[in-house]
């Protein structure tokens, strides 16, 4: 698929001043408009001990508020990430947010079923919980609504929605998973771009580890909210994302031979 211009869109995001922890102070002095108060704290106290851990980030221009809606696409190394990217965003963003798909069974953990509440994530229920007997639980955290329709009714209302294509933890340091095409139909379907993102992990301890995020250009589709998205359109932008994905995490990627499943994420 053929990428248009990304126009008028890309002029406006002027690089941002290089990535800086913010002091105690500055994080609790920053303004967060968009959150309520039980959220300014929430997100004060996730970001306290988060943000420490990107020892670089690049490209934060490229998801400012004002440049919503898009889909927001990157690889997915640790479990750490599905916290702290919302928790930085949320900073960055002065409390607007980036609405992520996420596993459902993560909420059954004490204090991190609250924090995905508050961060307004899309829970899909499409995986099994371990042990397998927590799945009785499962309709208790289901969702009348399928998340690919969630997610797309947030990018038609002018909201962003965040997505780890691969589907899962790759640990694998130097190769993607193949993943889904959740990211590039909700682009399709929307009409609205995608934000590449590559999560690197480059220094720190196996435990605490410290990492490098960098945030790629928006990639507007060629296709622009058509009624119908040919399977073809899908696979081929599917392969544009994962393409830019892997060049920016510093890993490789090659697409099946035949189409990926469908699905959101």
């Amino acid at each position: 698929m053929a990428l248009t211009d990304a126009g008028d869109r890309s002029r406006k995001s002027e690089p941002d001043q290089p990535w800086r922890n913010p002091t105690f102070g500055e994080l609790f002095r920053r303004p967060l408009p968009g959150l309520g108060l039980l959220d300014r704290a929430l997100m004060r106290g996730v970001g306290y001990f988060v943000l420490p851990s990107f020892a670089a980030i690049r490209g934060l221009e490229h998801v400012r508020s004002d440049l919503d809606p898009f889909v927001l696409a990157l690889n997915h190394s640790t479990r750490f990430e599905a916290m702290a990217l919302p928790a930085l965003l949320l900073y960055h963003r002065k409390g607007r947010h980036v609405h992520f798909l996420a596993d459902w069974n993560f909420q059954m953990i004490p204090g991190i079923g609250l924090l995905y509440r508050r961060s307004g994530a899309i829970v899909v229920m499409r995986k099994s919980a371990r042990p397998r007997f927590l799945n009785a639980l499962k309709p208790f955290y289901a969702h009348a609504e399928p998340s690919h329709e969630r997610a797309l009714k947030h990018l038609k209302a002018g909201r962003s929605v965040g997505i780890f294509p691969e589907g899962t933890v790759n640990r694998d340091p130097e190769r993607l998973l193949r993943g889904r095409l959740g990211a590039a139909r909700l682009s399709l379907e929307a009409g609205v771009p995608v934000v590449p993102g590559g999560i690197r992990v480059v220094s720190g301890e196996a435990r605490r580890p410290r990492y490098e995020l960098i945030l790629g250009a928006p990639l507007t589709p060629a296709v622009r909210s058509a009624p119908t998205i040919a399977r073809a359109d899908v696979r081929d932008w599917h392969a544009v994302i994962m393409s830019e994905i892997a060049r920016l995490s510093g890993k490789a990627w090659e697409p099946l031979p035949q189409e990926p499943r469908h699905g959101t994420p």
